[in-house]
């Protein structure tokens, strides 16, 4: 999920900097289809990541003396070799179909970032087939990722309810609040994100596009604050440091 993050706000923040900051406007066609594979692949692989880490809980949960030996570090192995396998390949379609149009309307992106739907817009091509390939692609991955996650959680809550021993409730939900709250970032600000675009002619055409970019910048963000704070270790860490400055 790190990885994920670091590579997801070094595709996108250094060039939004370098247009607002020394307005460096131009990139290549390959670099800009390089970032649109990326921010396509690496954001349903985070998706995915999300679904394996709820698993990952159900598990913790509902299977606790099997645990060590359904969640060993083959199974580790495997779940990221699948996240980048999946994702990778089924997104890697959507920048080659773009890189196939024939760009005759100008070569100006009404957007900070290379997204598919800003890019093919130039195009003098049909375009049906690169939208609607997006759109099946994304919806498929997302959404089943979201299916298994309720799933999960379901199954969780479902196990919880049962749990008589005082603070056992507690100690069993706080083991999946971390990662419920990171989902509820994930999710909240990409459908913001895809309602906006649903009512594009309702809204200024600026709002979009700062929504696009907030949503490759918050939740990377927000994630490690979100980990650090419930880590003991990290507590006790901050803790140390402030007592020194203090």
């Amino acid at each position: 999920l790190s990885l994920l993050d670091i590579v997801l706000c070094l595709t996108v923040i250094p060039k939004v900097l370098a247009i607002f900051w020394f307005d460096l406007r131009s990139i290549s066609f390959p670099a800009c289809f390089l970032q649109m594979f990326i921010m396509n692949s690496f954001l349903t692989m985070e998706s995915c990541t999300f679904m394996i880490m709820a698993y990952d809980r159900y598990v913790a949960i509902c299977k606790p003396l099997q645990y060590s030996s359904i969640i060993t570090d083959q199974f580790v192995a495997r779940a990221a070799i699948f996240v980048v396998a999946r994702n990778g390949l089924l997104t890697m379609p959507i920048p080659i179909l773009s890189s196939r149009l024939r760009y005759c309307a100008g070569h100006i992106i009404k957007n900070c970032i290379c997204t598919n739907v800003s890019v093919s817009k130039l195009s003098c091509d049909d375009i049906t087939l690169n939208q609607s390939y997006q759109f099946v692609i994304g919806w498929t991955l997302l959404g089943s990722d979201l299916i298994l996650i309720v799933l999960s959680y379901f199954f969780i809550l479902k196990t919880v309810l049962r749990i008589k021993g005082e603070g056992d409730m507690a100690k069993a939900l706080g083991t999946c609040g971390s990662h419920f709250i990171l989902i509820l970032f994930f999710t909240t600000v990409l459908l913001v994100l895809v309602i906006t675009n649903l009512a594009r002619k309702r809204i200024p055409p600026d709002v979009p596009i700062l929504l696009n970019i907030l949503h490759q910048l918050i939740p990377p963000a927000l994630n490690p604050i979100v980990y650090g704070v419930r880590t003991k270790e990290i507590k006790q860490g901050i803790q140390n440091l402030l007592r020194r400055l203090c």
